[in-house]
């Protein structure tokens, strides 16, 4: 058990969660929620019932916190039982935003209701949630759980709400009030700011992504950054002054050993940890894409081949597509089960990945490049293969491309489209090839920042002291 820190002399705080629906907030969330519990406050977690069942079985011991379900309202033409985006194909996952949109009254009854808390802490998507906090003399501060290099350029409020982007090829470029002497690559390649946009074209009715960030962070009282100044100091000083409004780094929120030592059952965990100690130590890849992407056939077909090319051992947890009848195994290619038998394990369903990063025979991981999983890599050393699928990892990957501690699977710039031999060949750079060994050193580097817990402790520390001091 970590230790417990103290709350201030004018006694605890009570502070209300509510992430957005997707296991790569809403897991994050739960873990600034234990360590504000740790310091002796009290803290309301709100979210669907089958996503707060999800958290119960991934962390059974999240230790005094009161978990808040919010029944989840039925969309058109949402899949039944879609609480989370990684239940639902992701051109259809702007229907979550109209159904969390439908959670309104209800998160405004509890601000309002006896239970009032001091303040509450929200994801990007409740656009609505500043306005019903400040109407109930509540305190709002949101949560940006993407690098400080992704929210810089996104841009100030007013950027993102009627701003100078018209195009998408706007989106290509760095934007403007980045400064030159950055010389920075963060920015879409044209593949990946297509595909967001093609998923928001199609549902017009529903308040885009750029209104949802703009209107949060115009109308919360201040904005916590997961992040930490030592990674991107410059990245979070230009956040600060686009925001013109306090901003402050909590840290990385990477998992506990508590967490990842005790996450899933040993029935599960023993048979991987027993396959991973033949291993040769650094020799695995292990290669997991998140919890809400779905690779295309062709896209799986060319990741399959390339695994295979490279003749490396892999770890590879593949997820069936939300709403498919039929099992990833299926669309593999003809032998390619048999040619890797032995040499590679494919896991169709949850995997302890915290747990499988730790082990010794893990070299590299190949990845959406997610911030979740960029943090867990890193915080065990592991060189990345970024393969970035949607959202924010482009910009993850260009960041973590330019700091040194990976390479990037070389794809076509209008299609997305790669070759079984590119991610061969990147596998190879980043796990065995002696060229490699500047971007291995790299990653050994970042455990001494990733992994440093009580770095991040003290970062949450200093955000608690802004929340007591500027309680209402």
């Amino acid at each position: 058990m970590e230790e417990e820190r103290k709350t201030s002399d004018d006694g605890p705080l009570h502070i209300a969660m509510f992430p957005w629906l997707a296991m790569g907030h809403l897991i994050p969330f739960l873990r600034l929620s234990e360590s504000l519990a740790r310091r002796g406050h009290r803290v309301s977690f709100l979210s669907t019932p089958r996503n707060l069942q999800r958290l119960h079985e991934t962390r059974p011991r999240a230790l005094n916190i009161d978990f808040v379900p919010l029944p989840f309202p039925p969309v058109l033409d949402l899949p039944t039982g879609s609480e989370s985006a990684m239940d639902v194909p992701y051109p259809k996952q702007q229907l979550l935003k109209i159904a969390l949109d439908s959670l309104e009254p209800q998160v405004r009854a509890f601000l309002e209701g006896p239970a009032r808390p001091d303040w509450i802490i929200f994801d990007y998507a409740s656009h609505w949630l500043p306005a019903a906090a400040t109407g109930a003399g509540v305190a709002s501060a949101y949560l940006g759980l993407f690098t400080a290099a992704t929210l810089s350029f996104i841009g100030p409020p007013e950027a993102r709400m009627d701003g100078p982007r018209s195009t998408i090829e706007d989106f290509t470029t760095v934007p403007s009030w980045v400064p030159p002497k950055f010389e920075s690559n963060v920015a879409y390649r044209l593949h990946e700011i297509a595909k967001y946009m093609d998923r928001s074209e199609e549902y017009t009715s529903v308040t885009s992504d750029t209104e949802r960030f703009g209107i949060s962070i115009r109308g919360c009282n201040m904005v916590a950054v997961r992040t930490c100044i030592e990674f991107e100091p410059e990245w979070f000083g230009l956040l600060s002054e686009l925001y013109r409004k306090p901003v402050v780094p909590i840290g990385l929120l990477p998992p506990t050993r508590e967490e990842y030592e005790g996450a899933g059952s040993q029935e599960k965990w023993l048979p991987i940890k027993h396959w991973l100690d033949e291993q040769r130590p650094g020799s695995v890849v292990y290669v997991a894409l998140g919890t809400e992407s779905s690779p295309s056939q062709e896209e799986l077909t060319e990741l399959a081949l390339g695994l295979d090319q490279s003749d490396l051992p892999f770890f590879w947890v593949l997820r069936d597509a939300p709403e498919s009848t039929q099992s990833r195994l299926e669309n593999l290619p003809d032998g390619f089960l048999e040619r890797v038998r032995g040499r590679g394990v494919i896991c169709t369903e949850w995997a302890p990945q915290s747990r499988i990063l730790s082990h010794d025979a893990v070299g590299g991981f190949l990845t959406h490049c997610g911030c979740n999983s960029f943090i867990e890599a890193l915080m065990f050393s592991r060189v990345l293969v970024m393969l970035p699928m949607l959202n924010d990892q482009g910009l993850n990957a260009r960041l973590l491309s330019r700091k040194g501690v990976g390479v990037e699977v070389p794809r076509d710039e209008k299609d997305g489209s790669f070759t079984h031999e590119s991610v061969a060949e990147s596998l190879r750079l980043a796990i065995v090839d002696e060229s490699g060994e500047t971007l291995r050193a790299k990653a050994r580097q970042m455990k001494s920042l990733f992994g440093d817990m009580e770095r991040n402790e003290i970062h949450v520390d200093g955000f608690v002291r802004y929340l007591e001091e500027n309680r209402k």
